[in-house]
């Protein structure tokens, strides 16, 4: 894991690599909508590619982390799968949905089903390097998913060219990152982590939660601003020193957001004595989320070297898998 961890940037190459190389078909219908279906590893790529379009996709998406697909997903939607292992069964039965009502598929795979799903009906697969856990491979689907949007001209070539940028951001500041990682890890250690952040970095913030349960067998949740102070806000009456507030800043939040953090951030203080800030480097929003998404792995990874865990292990999942393959 240590290894994947440092090797982010090099993946970060190789999907760029990858990207390069693909040829797409272009719908020959227009698309009114767009699904991506994907879990874990695999679908919090969509969740944070998807913060990063906002502004710039002009149609809507919905993200799909379960068995169904909406209602309205018909010929003129798009559906995006992505799993990593290409046996995801949530996945796979999403799209056999989306097959039947006709809609135009992608898939985004290292093999299994997935593949053979995709060559049987004759839809695209970009195909990425397999046999890692999933959480590991990020870039991958990150990277794949960017490019085709730019390939169907959904968004302009800079995302692209601001994910290759990043790559040396990362690089440069390797030493610090690592630094700081290891001060969020002793912060985290002994605690319940929560996580909290403006709502255009909520993918990458689902991604640090998502990191600390299966690296570190931590627990903790997230929540995003605005949203935060209509509701959790008040539930800090209640909090105390065995909570680790993490704040996620960068020098993009709109201003009021801005000053909601600053206002959340002293209320929480009161309750938590102690409050740690993770502030984003980058000159773009992508770049701000590839440093902080590699920072968070490190401190996942430290925080697991703190727990005495095996970063590796996921029994529970291995064994709810075998549960569920008992169903016919």
């Amino acid at each position: 894991m240590k290894n994947l961890i440092a090797g982010f940037t090099n993946q970060l190459e190789e999907a760029l690599l990858i990207a390069s190389k693909q040829k797409f078909k272009q719908p020959n219908r227009p698309m009114h909508n767009m699904v991506i279906c994907g879990l874990g590893g695999s679908g919090i790529g969509a969740k944070i590619v998807s913060n990063w379009v906002f502004d710039e996709l002009n149609i809507p998406v919905t993200l799909v982390n379960e068995y169904a697909i909406p209602a309205f997903v018909n010929e003129h939607s798009l559906v995006i799968a992505s799993s990593y292992s290409g046996d995801t069964e949530e996945t796979l039965m999403a799209v056999q949905e989306a097959q039947v009502r006709g809609a135009f598929i992608v898939g985004i795979t290292s093999g299994g089903k997935l593949q053979e799903f995709c060559l049987t009906h004759r839809h695209d697969c970009v195909l990425v390097p397999g046999g890692n856990p999933p959480r590991t491979a990020v870039a991958y689907s990150i990277v794949q998913l960017v490019n085709y949007f730019q390939a169907l001209g959904f968004i302009s070539a800079n995302s692209l060219r601001q994910i290759e940028q990043s790559i040396g951001l990362l690089n440069e500041q390797q030493s610090f990152i690592q630094e700081k990682s290891m001060e969020l890890a002793s912060f985290l250690f002994g605690k319940v982590g929560v996580l909290y952040g403006e709502t255009k970095y909520e993918g990458v913030i689902v991604r640090a939660k998502q990191q600390f349960n299966e690296n570190s067998k931590f627990l903790c949740w997230y929540h995003v601003i605005p949203e935060m102070n209509h509701n959790e806000l008040v539930g800090w009456g209640g909090g105390d020193e065995r909570f680790a507030p993490v704040f996620f800043t960068a020098s993009d939040i709109q201003p009021r957001n801005q000053r909601r953090l600053e206002i959340t951030m002293d209320a929480i203080h009161q309750k938590s004595k102690a409050v740690f800030i993770v502030h984003a480097e980058g000159n773009s929003l992508i770049e701000r989320s590839l440093y902080l998404i590699h920072l968070v792995d490190w401190a996942s990874y430290f925080l697991c070297e703190k727990n005495d865990a095996d970063i590796m292990d996921i029994k529970i999942i291995d064994y709810l898998k075998n549960e569920l393959g008992k169903i016919t």
